[in-house]
């Protein structure tokens, strides 16, 4: 017993007091210990320090601007979608969306056309000269290029020269020298309107080009001036003839309006025309029962009959024909 007389605990039964603060510390290191060992990496010598760059990168890192991956971006998707216009055949319609979008703002600061002055068209009308050198109603006279206007215009086989001008800021133009129809023109069965010069005008034949002379044969195109203003010398002749037939490139055929065939030489063409002249008005050839003459032969004259002609004229010689001695 103690001297209070309390029971001593026994010595061994005893345990020391421990301090919270005491715990805490004696703690503390194990857990950093254990979080230590958790979180442990590989020693560096270096540890702050990166790998180096491949030496291009470094290069390109330093010599090429700012933005310039952007830029090489910007580039890439530009492309891309250019090759899918093109690929796609719709380059066009994205020139055509550009052009009506820049001329829309042209037109809408003054620059609109609003007046247009042509000269020198009687085959074509206004709409149709527009139309061919490119000018419609969306078109503004800022952006109009009157170079490839003229191009386009003299492009057209009716149009022999043009001129375009742009008066600022809403007037145009336009003077063109058009091309005379000289003659429809047929080959393989097919009728075009040609000029004097052989320029196809036109794939058909209009109403009002009915009455020029038909010109038959290839290469009658280009030879046919010639030849019909040969012909004019010889008003007798050439008031009959409906069409000239060039016959293998290399003489011409006269086909006349009641169906007379006229086959002149391929040299001396204008003695036989005269020919002609003299033996309409001496004989009235031309009204005569034939369907041919033939002239091609230096010396003579070869005509050929109707079927009418012939029979009459075969029983008018059988009637003159004498009979024999005793017949009844």
């Amino acid at each position: 017993m103690d001297g209070g007389g309390r029971l001593s605990r026994s010595l061994g039964s005893q345990r020391p007091q421990s301090n919270p603060q005491t715990r805490v510390a004696s703690a503390a290191p194990r857990s950093r210990g254990r979080a230590s060992a958790s979180v442990r990496r590989p020693a560096s010598r270096h540890p702050d320090r990166f790998e180096p760059p491949h030496p291009w990168i470094a290069i390109a890192e330093r010599r090429l601007p700012r933005f310039a991956g952007l830029a090489a971006t910007t580039l890439i998707l530009i492309g891309a979608v250019v090759l899918g216009v093109v690929k796609g055949d719709h380059a066009d319609d994205v020139l055509g969306a550009l052009s009506d979008t820049r001329n829309a703002v042209a037109n809408a600061v003054g620059f609109r056309i609003t007046s247009v002055a042509i000269s020198g068209r009687k085959q074509l009308t206004q709409d149709e000269v527009l139309a061919v050198g490119g000018v419609n109603g969306r078109s503004s006279l800022l952006f109009l290029d009157a170079a490839t206007a003229r191009d386009k215009l003299k492009a057209d086989p009716w149009i022999a020269d043009a001129t375009v001008q742009k008066l600022y800021p809403g007037r145009l133009q336009i003077d063109i020298t058009e091309r005379k129809p000289f003659a429809p023109w047929q080959e393989n069965g097919r009728v075009s309107v040609i000029a004097e010069d052989g320029t196809v005008l036109e794939p058909y034949v209009a109403r009002r080009f009915v009455s020029l002379p038909l010109v038959v044969g290839k290469g009658a195109e280009t030879r046919a001036r010639d030849f019909l203003n040969l012909l004019a010398q010889y008003p007798q002749v050439r008031t009959q003839v409906k069409a000239i037939v060039y016959v293998g490139e290399r003489r011409w055929n006269l086909r006349l309006a009641d169906g007379v065939d006229v086959r002149l030489p391929e040299f001396g063409v204008e003695q036989a025309l005269a020919t002609l002249t003299k033996m309409d008005k001496e004989a009235g050839l031309f009204s005569r029962d034939i369907t041919a003459i033939d002239m091609r032969l230096p010396d003579r004259l070869t005509v050929r009959l109707s079927e009418a002609a012939a029979k009459a004229r075969d029983e008018l010689l059988k009637d003159k024909k004498p009979k024999k001695a005793g017949s009844a």
